[in-house]
This record gives structure tokens, C-alpha cells and sequence, in this order.
């Protein structure tokens, strides 16, 4: 039973429907919206009222008593919607009018294309035809295409880094779902009537029953496995963020509570941050408020997720969506120049205070390089220019624990002279080391009774002297049964050198991968100087690159040298004149 309502059109009585009525009222006014701003608006409203009008007459006089909703659909449809009669007119204004060019003709067809598509809908997530959320159904809907072609773009877009999966995720957290009778009419762009949402009902309860087809099943099957492995990859990433904010809000507390010259752990002086704190705390603050919001908002929005698909709470609307999303991205933009500035304050205050506390002869060094030269008695004479004063890390038998003397600069500028004084009895002596250079200009030298240099070989860090002497040394030995067979102290691990004996550690008899890392060389070679005169007692020995000392300009980028071994070789001249002369004077005495 359906209650009737009398109504007065155009001064004639007609009996009507309740859904008729408001099916024909909502009609009434969405014309007089459409029509309302342009001229001469009105009139046209009124005359198609009255052509509604004698629509109704003619019904009533076929013997209709009331008009149905059927009877309004029919003449709505006879009459035509409002955007088709806007449209209409626009098309006759637009024909008295000047004509567009190709380009513009094509790009206004495609406008009003889209614009017929689309007009009077509203973007939702489509429940009845969904796959995963139902983002590309409610597309289609939108913009009255078929969903496959959106599941193949998004297929086709995944392929290149993810980008259609990530397009897909965000729409679907952006996006709300039609949820009931009016979102669905909203979503197809139909009048929200009695008997609209009558066919919504309908439809949705005939959708329930649809079997799908094969590729529908296959293409839902793979959409919710990688559906599923990027919900896996959330989830993981939402229990690294919960477990990274309570470790900030440890940190935070911590660094509140403890007192600014405190050391106890996660304290501002035990982070190194008290002297940022006292000289520009707005850079903390900053950085702590982002913090807290981009671990916040992500961990909040899954929650609400989880909660409104429990059906607890109502899902977010598309405008606090984006406001979260806005802000998230507000946070991430101030937080970057924040760590940014925390981490040049922290490298600045590092070297500031890794180098006013090894100062070493008035020359500003790291620990290695001052313990190094302390041990070893050195004195550094001339340092210019030089990034370092030792190094390891290629020594000649690839022990990389091995700290040599060695200095670096990219454009061959370093002025380097060390050296050191050791105590001698006169005679003649012979030093010995070994050295390696990337380039001409280094020098090792010896001074005695005088100064005498020697050049160091510049073989880079591939090969070298002491490499192919070694080779030749051991050529045996790959093949040997014992080391003694080819010279080498089993007890010691030494090999004898041109009278320099090398330890080589971890030497066994089957470990050949100790000889090949040896005859890699790393550019190392023996440097000595011969026949060094020595008539009071000590010598003074090292290495530089100094042009005002050695004669010769330097072009390496870097040299090194260590191992240095000074060797008496023979006894002065006049020494071994005096023992031959006095026996014969006890001779001559006996006489």
C-alpha cells in the first residue's frame, strides 16, 4: 500500500505517488540549479514544468488515477536529465558562436567526455566489486569504464619499482568505502530516491550471488598476494616505528631528567648534544617534535585502520586523511635540516676535540700517529700540509696491524722530515729499511761525518723490489716438504734478505696463501746506504721529502717506510793503522 499525495503543477490537480513526488521534486530542483544562473533560466524551468504537466493529463485521461514513480522515470527520461539539457544548450550557443580550431575542438571533446563521465559522482571504494579494497572497481565506476583496464594499468605500472602498488595503498588509505544505500548512489551518480535505493538493495543482494568468472579469480589471487606480502611489510615496519618511539620517549625522558653535565647514559652529555642545548636549543626542540610526529601519525593510522575494519569506530574522511598525510610530510621536511645541523655540530666538536688533545711537538695528530712516533723516539722535524704521519693496512707480508711512517696529499704539496738519533762507536755502518713511494721526491738519508741520501723507489702499491726478491728467495717453496729447504728458520720464521732478516708470522709449512699475499709487494723495496763514516758516536737517520733538504722536488702523492736497521760494517782506517803499527814498536823494544 503506497500513500498518494495531491499536487498542484501549473494550476492542475494531480494525484501522485510519495516516491513519485519526491523522485519528481529532487527533478524540479536540479533543473532550476542547473538552470538558475544562466539568462532566461527560469522560464525555461516553468516551461518544462508545464510540459510536465500535460504529460500527467494525458495519464490521467489514459485512466491513470495517481502517477507512479514509473510514470516520472518515463518522462524524466522523455525530457531528458539536466546536464543533457545544459549541454544542449551550451552546443547551440557554442554553434551561433565562433567556431574552435582541431586542437581546441579535440581537447573541449575530451573535457566534455570526462566532464559527462564524471558529473554529479563522488569517488568512493567500490564494496561490491572489489578484488583487494575496492579502489579500481570504484575508478571505474567514476569515471563509467570497465575495471579490468585500471587492473591492467595497475599491473603494468607495478612492474616499473612498485610505483602502481604504492599508487594503489595510498588511494586505498585516502579513499573512503561506500559503505551505505546513498554513498552507493553518490558512487554511480544517481538521485538519492525510494526507489533508487530499492534498486541499490537489489543490486547488492543479486552482486552477493554473481560467480565469478576464471580471470576475475586469478587476477584477485594474485592482487591479494602481493596485496597480502605489502600488508606483511606494514605491519613489520609499524612494530620497528612503536618499538623506535618508546626508545625516543626513553631517550627523551632520559635527557630530561638526567642533568645537562650529566654522563649517565642518554643524557644531553653523554649524547654530546649539552653544548648544542645550551647554545641553539630550537634545533633540539625541532627535532624531537618531528620525531614524535612521524613515528606518531603512521603508528596512530594503522591502529584506526585495524579498529575501523573491526567495525568499532567510523573509517577517516578523505580531509583528515590528507591533513595526517600533510603533516606527516611537514615533520619529514623539518627533521631533515635538524639532523642535518645535529650531525656537522657533532662531527665539528669531534675533530675539535680529537685535536686539541694529541698535540704532539707542537703538531696536531691523531692517537695512532702520536703513539707511534713516541714509541719509535721520532722526531718530526718539518710537517706541512700532510693528512697523516703513519699509516697500515699494506705492509709487505699483508699483516695489516702494521704501522709504518707514512704521509699523504692529493696534490704531491706534503713537506715531511722525520728523524731519529741513535747511538753508535765509530767505525763504518750501513743502513738498511724498507720503502715505497707513489712518486719521485722522497728520499731516505743517514747523517754521519756527512749527509748521504738515497731515493726511494716509486713502484706505487703493486710489486716492488722486496716482492721479486722474495719471489726468488721462495721459488721453491710451493714444492717443498720443509722450509729449511729453501732458507727459511722454522723455529723463527725468518728469512734472510741481502742481510735483512723478515719475520713472516703465521707461516706454516701448508699455508701458501702467506706467500701469495708476500709476493703482492704493496710497492715496498730495500733502500740502503753503504759505507756511512762515522767518527763520533751516534747517527742521525729517517726520511723526507723537504726540496731545501734533499736537492730535489717532490711529486708523490704519498710515500712510506719502516723497518729501519742500522748495521756496523767495519772500523775506521786510522783505527786499523795504529793496531798494525804496534807490534812492531814492542819489537823494536825487545832489541
Amino acid at each position: 500500500m503506497k500513500k498518494n499525495i495531491t499536487i498542484n503543477l501549473c494550476g492542475r490537480l494531480f494525484q501522485i505517488d510519495e516516491d513519485a513526488y519526491e523522485l519528481l521534486q529532487h527533478y524540479i530542483e536540479s533543473l532550476r540549479h542547473s538552470f538558475g544562473k544562466s539568462e532566461g533560466g527560469d522560464e525555461i524551468v516553468d516551461d518544462i514544468e508545464a510540459r510536465i504537466a500535460e504529460l500527467f493529463t494525458e495519464l490521467r485521461e489514459q485512466g491513470n488515477e495517481a502517477i507512479t514513480i514509473d510514470h516520472v522515470k518515463a518522462i524524466i527520461s522523455r525530457i531528458g536529465e539536466p546536464e543533457q539539457l545544459t549541454e544542449n544548450e551550451e552546443s547551440d550557443k557554442s554553434d551561433k558562436a565562433h567556431k574552435f580550431d582541431s586542437f581546441n575542438s579535440a581537447a573541449q571533446g575530451v573535457y566534455d567526455n570526462v566532464r559527462k563521465r564524471t558529473c554529479g559522482k563522488k569517488l568512493f571504494r567500490n564494496p561490491n566489486d572489489k578484488m583487494v579494497a575496492g579502489v579500481l572497481s570504484g575508478l571505474a565506476k567514476y569515471t563509467d569504464t570497465d575495471p579490468v583496464i585500471w587492473r591492467l594499468l595497475t599491473v603494468l605500472f607495478s612492474a616499473f619499482y612498485g610505483v602502481g602498488i604504492i599508487i594503489y595503498i595510498v588511494l586505498a588509505i585516502i579513499l573512503p568505502e561506500a559503505r551505505t544505500p546513498e554513498q552507493l548512489l553518490q558512487m554511480e551518480g544517481k538521485a538519492v530516491t525510494p526507489q533508487h535505493l530499492a534498486d541499490i538493495v537489489v543490486d547488492k543482494d543479486q552482486s552477493t550471488t554473481q560467480k565469478p568468472n576464471l580471470f576475475r579469480s586469478l587476477f584477485a589471487i594474485i592482487l591479494k598476494i602481493l596485496f597480502g606480502f605489502f600488508v606483511g611489510i606494514a605491519s613489520i615496519v609499524a612494530i620497528i616505528l612503536f618499538c623506535g618511539f618508546l626508545f625516543a620517549l626513553v631517550v627523551l625522558v632520559s635527557a630530561l631528567t638526567f642533568p645537562v653535565n650529566s654522563y649517565m647514559p642518554f643524557s644531553l652529555q653523554a649524547m654530546g648534544l649539552a653544548e648544542l642545548y645550551e647554545t641553539n636549543p630550537m634545533i633540539l626542540i625541532i627535532f624531537v617534535f618531528s620525531l614524535f610526529m612521524m613515528l606518531l601519525i603512521p603508528i596512530y593510522a594503522i591502529v584506526h585502520m585495524l579498529l575501523s575494519l573491526s567495525k568499532k569506530v567510523q573509517p577517516m574522511g578523505i580531509a583528515q586523511r590528507i591533513a595526517w598525510i600533510l603533516l606527516w610530510i611537514v615533520a619529514l621536511c623539518s627533521i631533515i635540516p635538524c639532523s642535518i645541523s645535529m650531525a656537522k655540530f657533532r662531527h665539528e666538536q669531534r675533530t675539535k676535540e680529537y685535536f686539541h688533545t694529541h698535540i704532539y711537538q707542537d703538531v696536531l695528530m691523531d692517537d695512532n700517529d702520536m703513539d707511534f712516533m713516541r714509541h719509535g723516539e721520532w722526531n718530526l722535524i718539518k710537517a706541512e700540509d700532510c693528512a697523516h704521519y703513519t699509516a697500515h693496512g699494506e705492509y709487505f707480508d699483508g699483516n695489516k696491524s702494521v704501522r709504518y711512517l707514512d704521509t699523504y696529499n692529493d696534490e704531491c704539496r706534503a713537506i715531511y722530515q722525520v728523524e731519529r738519533k741513535q747511538a753508535v762507536e765509530p767505525g763504518i755502518y750501513r743502513l738498511d729499511c724498507i720503502a715505497r713511494a707513489e712518486g719521485p721526491g722522497s728520499f731516505v738519508y743517514a747523517i754521519g761525518d756527512s749527509k748521504m741520501l738515497t731515493s726511494i723507489p716509486a713502484y706505487g702499491n703493486r710489486g716492488g723490489e722486496l716482492a721479486a726478491q722474495i719471489k726468488k728467495e721462495l721459488s721453491h717453496m710451493l714444492a717443498s716438504d720443509s722450509l729449511n729447504d729453501v732458507g727459511i728458520d722454522e723455529s723463527t720464521k725468518e728469512v734472510d734478505i741481502k742481510g735483512m732478516k723478515f719475520v713472516l708470522t703465521d707461516l706454516h709449512q701448508d699455508n701458501k696463501k702467506k706467500l701469495k699475499r708476500i709476493c703482492k709487494g704493496y710497492g715496498w723495496s730495500i733502500v740502503s746506504i753503504d759505507n756511512i763514516v762515522v767518527t763520533g758516536d751516534s747517527i742521525t737517520y729517517g726520511v723526507s721529502t723537504d726540496e731545501g733538504f734533499t736537492g730535489h722536488p717532490y711529486r708523490a702523492k704519498w710515500f712510506s717506510a719502516t723497518d729501519f736497521k742500522l748495521t756496523r760494517t767495519g772500523d775506521l782506517p786510522h783505527i786499523k793503522n795504529d793496531k798494525t803499527r804496534h807490534p812492531r814498536i814492542k819489537r823494536n823494544k825487545r832489541r
